[in-house]
């Protein structure tokens, strides 16, 4: 039997092992629309059970040895190595992925579990300086039961992320993925856990539409909610964790800037742009939605870079060697399109793309944009590359700014310059001389403004910050004198 063959997940959910689903949807590939699977769907009521189950399972693995807690997580990373190819081919056919992309995505993720195996043996707290005779401590303790809610672009990482990181550190999870990608982002997870060893009742699979989503935020047990996904969804997430009282961490949109400095040499750039849009069709919170480029290289830079998008194939990803698979469904393609012909309406110019190819786009240039263009105002979320240009570093980092989001910001050119444009841009993250994407299990990860709530992933500090609460402990050597 291999690790996901669908006699174990199919029409099912997991939880105290796999139990069978009053619901079911069947699992589409996007590049064709065949049938790959069928995926058992939760109601709010199943989260109701698995919320109150998974409090009860909390306590017990919280008692577990951190040793022991670690070995799942290393056993975890081993098998997505032993696995890599299976769980590869599942991220190309059901999310589109083209096959380094599935590959990349593999990486982070034994990279993930190895990373977060160290978690339950770091140190969690600090002593205080007290003014008693007594011993003053603060320590973290698992926050309980966490809620995971993940998107359907890098499935099966987005989740993992945080999966991972809060079952290392005593935490139960009750896991909700896109549906249109349940097992890569979902099923993979659950049978890797299962297959590690993690005791029932600790990790819960849930895939189901917007009423298991609120489920899974409201349910009374659950203290943290992780989710990863539009800033629309998230800000509705964030009013209703916040009325509860529950901590919600946000990574949300973004509309992400490469600014080309004077200087930088204009293929290489290019090259830099291109990964930063075209990569899994630009369906990365982090792709590059915005090429600011100063004005003398701005010719040089949109002829390189129109040439590398009209050499990228589309097709699909599981039967032909391409660079840009299917976006994800008709709606989001159609979306695409349409933020593109209504710019292209408003006065900007195709340079290349542009058109829909079966189920994906064509990589697309657009140039002679004004900011208050679709394509250059909003998070398009598929292949397309806005091409602006400025003149001083002080315009380049007004128009950076100039935007709801700050996830990600590539800089290339001059370090020094790079350095002090760097010191002036709102974003979470700032790469010099590299594109936008970027993800390392040991790096923070976040946005500001309308891109989150900061960096709430990634490393140590970060994954015990975010999966913990601090708890104030007192010593003293006898039973303290008080004046009643």
């Amino acid at each position: 039997m291999t690790l996901l063959d669908s006699d174990v997940w199919s029409k099912k959910l997991f939880g105290d092992g796999w139990t069978d689903a009053a619901h079911e949807q069947p699992v589409t590939e996007p590049a064709t629309g065949a049938r790959l699977g069928t995926v058992g769907l939760a109601t709010a009521e199943d989260v109701r059970r698995a919320a109150a189950r998974a409090a009860e399972a909390q306590e017990s693995w919280a008692a577990v040895a951190p040793q022991e807690r670690a070995a799942v997580l290393r056993r975890a990373g081993e098998l997505f190595t032993e696995h890599a190819g299976e769980i590869e081919e599942w991220l190309v056919r059901e999310a589109g992925s083209v096959r380094a992309k599935a590959g990349f995505e593999v990486q982070l993720a034994l990279g993930e579990c190895f990373e977060c195996a160290a978690l339950p043996t770091h140190p969690q707290g600090e002593v205080l300086a007290s003014g008693d005779a007594r011993w003053s401590l603060a320590r973290r303790r698992p926050a309980g039961v966490v809620s995971v809610i993940a998107p359907f672009n890098f499935p099966l990482v987005l989740a993992l992320r945080s999966v991972a990181p809060a079952l290392a550190l005593g935490n139960a999870v009750l896991l909700k993925p896109d549906p249109r990608t349940a097992v890569g982002g979902g099923v993979v997870v659950a049978r890797v856990f299962e297959e590690a060893g993690l005791p029932a009742g600790v990790l819960h699979l849930l895939p189901g539409d917007g009423s298991v989503g609120q489920a899974v935020v409201e349910a009374p047990e659950v203290r943290v909610v992780s989710f990863t996904g539009s800033t629309p969804v998230g800000r509705a997430i964030g009013e209703r964790a916040g009325r509860l009282l529950k901590r919600a961490h946000l990574e949300l949109g973004g509309n992400n800037a490469l600014v080309v400095l004077p200087g930088a040499d204009a293929g290489k750039a290019a090259s830099a742009g291109a990964f930063g849009s075209y990569l899994h069709q630009g369906q990365i919170c982090m792709t590059t939605g915005r090429h600011l480029v100063h004005e003398s290289l701005l010719d040089a830079y949109t002829a390189a870079l129109t040439a590398k998008a009209e050499a990228l194939a589309v097709g699909n990803p599981a039967r032909e060697d391409v660079a840009l698979g299917p976006l994800i469904d008709r709606l989001q393609l159609e979306r695409v399109h349409g933020i593109v012909t209504d710019s292209v309406a408003a006065g900007a110019t195709l340079a290349a793309g542009g058109e829909i190819v079966g189920a994906g786009y064509r990589a697309t240039v657009l140039t002679g944009l004004t900011a208050d263009m679709p394509a250059w105002r909003e998070e398009i979320f598929g292949p397309v590359a806005p091409v602006l240009g400025f003149s001083t570093p002080e315009e380049a980092a007004r128009i950076v700014n100039d935007c709801e989001f700050g996830l990600s910001v590539g800089i290339l050119g001059d370090v020094g310059e790079a350095m002090r444009l760097a010191d002036r841009i709102h974003s979470g993250k700032i790469h010099i001389n590299e594109q936008t994407v970027g993800d390392e299990p040991n790096a923070p990860f976040g946005g500001v403004k309308a891109s989150g709530t900061g960096s709430r992933f990634g490393g140590a500090a970060a994954n015990i910050e975010a999966f913990t609460e601090t708890q104030w402990v007192t010593v003293r050597p006898d039973i303290a004198d008080y004046p009643f």
